[in-house]
């Protein structure tokens, strides 16, 4: 009787997880099984890999707009100031990939 007790109060605990959000899914021999949806918070990839290629292609248009030399100027600027401004200067500098970008996009502006 003790393990009828058991099967119970585990099948009770599914349906109750089931009941916030289930998942059909189809397991190799065709039988359609409910699993659990996953709760809680979960990090944002993709929120993040759009904020990155967002700031390269910024960083692209900006040394388009202000040229290689002015924008070299300023980031130089920014090195010799306070921490701050140096971690700045190092997200700033023109790296291969921000060169690439500001390539493509004065072809696309000329």
């Amino acid at each position: 009787m003790k393990d009828f007790g058991k099967r119970v109060k585990r099948i009770d605990k599914r349906h109750r997880k089931l009941a916030n959000g289930y998942v059909a899914s189809v397991n190799h021999d065709g039988l359609i099984v409910a699993k659990v949806r996953r709760s809680g918070p979960r990090f944002p990839w993709k929120g993040v890999a759009l904020c990155f290629v967002a700031f390269f292609i910024f960083k692209g248009f900006l040394l388009v707009q202000l040229g290689e030399a002015t924008f070299n100027d300023r980031v130089e600027k920014l090195q010799s100031g306070t921490v701050v401004e140096q971690a700045g200067a190092y997200a700033m500098s023109a790296d291969p990939l921000t060169k690439w970008i500001a390539g493509q996009i004065s072809s696309l502006i000329r």
